[in-house]
Order: structure tokens, then C-alpha cells, then sequence
């Protein structure tokens, strides 16, 4: 028996590789010092516009300084200023965090959300895959618009005929675009393996 402890030891070592690679920021936040002038151009246009320096999900996309002021100017609108409101912007983004397992995402989201209205329950929900129950209509048709996108890659007629009765076109085209905004912030994080803060707890993982 104690023969097979070495060759135990040596079957598990490349799991334990594999693990600590996976653990590894791919696209680590460049200092400022080291900035290129387009990448220095982009922060100072970043703080101008957010009143920080760069954070979270556009610290990877500085390594494209470019995609990163396009990103960041989006979501000066999508996540502040969108029709449909910040309370149910703030439910789609929880809706695709779960889906894409951004445990970032969610870290910085969830508070957010409780803030504007979304019940703890509905958090919880949302957090273990589960369909939330007792939202209000407009939260309710927000949440079925969004996962039937992201389930079914896009809307049945009788989800599209709630989410426009209540939201109009405008707030349509709105709903899906915080959908795609945050489904694409969570694509970079998960690409880069953005680390989670250390207070920070990672989100359950759901069967694939």
C-alpha cells in the first residue's frame, strides 16, 4: 500500500497544475507607469467620464485601450441611464452573471441590486439557477425576457409582446442591450480569469 502513495501523488499533480493555471489572471492589470500613450489616453478619458481610474472588468480591456473606451462609453448609458431603469438593469445583470458564472460580475452586482429593489429572495433565486418567485410584473417580464435570450438565444413572440407592452420599443431594444453589454464584460472576465477579491465568495457551480 505505501508503494502507491508516489504514484498517487504523481496522478494528481497534473490535476493540481491544471488547477493553479486556471487560477491565473491571463490578462493582468498593466500599472499605470507602464501605459502605453494610447493606454494612458484611455484611463485619463475613463476617469474624466467615471471620476475613478480604471477598475474591474475594463482592467483587462485596457490590453485594448480602444474596445475599452467603446466599452466604457456603452456602459456610461446602459448602466446608468437605460430606459428600462437601474432596478431592472441591475436584475439582467445578475440574470447573465449567473449565467455565465461571473463570480465578479455578481460580487459587485448583487449589493447593487438589493439596493435598488430586488427583493433578497429573488438574489438567492437568481444565485442558485432557480426562477424567482412573487416579482413584480415589470421585474418579472425583465427576468423571463433575459433568460429565455440566453437560454434559447432568442424570444418567443409572447415574451416580446410582454416585455413591449410594458417597456415600449425603446425599452426593448434597452433590455437586450444590457443583456449583451453585461454577457460581453462577463465573457472578457471569464477569458482574462479576473480574480475575485478575497472577501468575495464564488458562485455556485450549476451542471453544464
Amino acid at each position: 500500500m505505501p508503494r502507491l502513495l508516489p504514484a498517487l501523488l504523481l496522478a494528481l499533480l497534473p490535476a493540481a497544475w491544471a488547477g493553479a493555471a486556471l487560477a491565473e489572471d491571463r490578462l493582468p492589470t498593466i500599472p499605470p507607469a507602464q501605459y502605453t500613450p494610447e493606454q494612458k489616453q484611455a484611463a485619463e478619458a475613463f476617469e474624466a467620464a467615471r471620476k475613478v481610474p480604471v477598475f474591474g472588468p475594463f482592467e483587462p480591456l485596457m490590453h485594448s485601450p480602444e474596445v475599452m473606451t467603446l466599452a466604457r462609453s456603452m456602459g456610461d448609458y446602459l448602466r446608468y441611464k437605460p430606459k428600462i431603469g437601474t432596478t431592472l438593469s441591475e436584475l439582467v445583470i445578475l440574470v447573465n452573471a449567473r449565467h455565465w458564472t461571473q463570480d465578479y460580475e455578481w460580487y459587485v452586482h448583487a449589493p447593487i441590486a438589493g439596493k435598488v429593489g430586488i427583493a433578497p429572495e429573488a438574489i438567492a433565486a437568481i444565485r442558485d439557477g432557480r426562477r424567482p418567485t412573487g416579482l413584480p410584473e415589470d421585474q418579472e417580464t425583465a427576468y423571463d425576457f433575459t433568460a429565455e435570450l440566453l437560454q434559447n438565444k432568442r424570444v418567443s413572440d409572447a415574451t416580446f409582446a410582454r416585455a413591449e407592452k410594458l417597456f415600449g420599443k425603446p425599452g426593448v431594444v434597452d433590455l437586450t442591450a444590457v443583456s449583451g453589454y453585461y454577457t460581453f464584460l462577463a465573457m472578457e472576465l471569464n477569458v482574462a480569469r479576473y480574480p475575485l477579491p478575497k472577501d468575495g465568495t464564488p458562485l455556485p457551480r450549476l451542471p453544464e
